[in-house]
């Protein structure tokens, strides 16, 4: 990624700015290393804001990518210390974009593998099944588990899952601190932005 434009911060997808390119956002739970990963993909230090505090990203921040994409940084979901009033407020920020955002392409649903599955992104991606958003599965911070344990957790959550899927979309294992996984997951960017 070699031209990258910040467009802006915005409270709200009405506030977001109309683009004819397609978008690609990034959501998953607080703590979830999504910031590191944007970083990672972009090949970029500080694109996104990274920190030890959980739900620094508070707003839809997008960046247009080599005038060809858009990358959108939603807040993160399920941070136990923020009010209740602020937990309800990215809810309804995250909801409407994925719903309403005419230029949505696919969404990336990260998953931290270290830990079980969590009931918030299991609400999460069910929800995104019956609003018929596109999505798939990023699993993040791999390098904290053996390759042995990966494919088991892999394997549990994949059992969650199909509780209630008949089939899953893609996935990809990835680590921003090992630098793994990034080149098939932008290789598959890639190859649904260009078709």
């Amino acid at each position: 990624m070699k031209n990258i434009r910040f467009l802006g911060s915005f409270p709200s997808e009405n506030a977001c700015p109309a683009t004819n390119l397609p978008e690609v956002a990034f959501v998953g739970r607080s703590n979830v290393g999504k910031s590191s990963l944007i970083n990672y993909l972009t090949g970029r230090k500080n694109l996104a804001k990274t920190s030890g505090t959980p739900g620094k990203t508070q707003m839809i921040n997008m960046f247009e990518v080599d005038n060809t994409w858009i990358l959108v940084d939603l807040p993160g979901y399920g941070y136990a210390r923020t009010s209740k009033k602020a937990r309800e407020r990215f809810e309804k920020m995250i909801n409407d974009y994925l719903r309403n955002r005419q230029n949505l392409l696919v969404v990336l649903q990260l998953i931290d593998l270290r830990i079980p599955p969590q009931e918030s992104d299991i609400e999460r991606i069910n929800w995104m099944g019956e609003h018929a958003v596109p999505f798939c599965i990023v699993f993040t911070k791999t390098e904290k588990i053996t390759p042995d344990h990966l494919e088991k957790r892999v394997g549990v959550f994949r059992d969650t899952m199909l509780e209630y899927w008949s089939s899953l979309p893609p996935t990809f294992a990835t680590s921003s601190t090992a630098k793994t996984g990034g080149e098939n997951l932008l290789a598959y960017l890639e190859e649904i932005i260009n078709n």
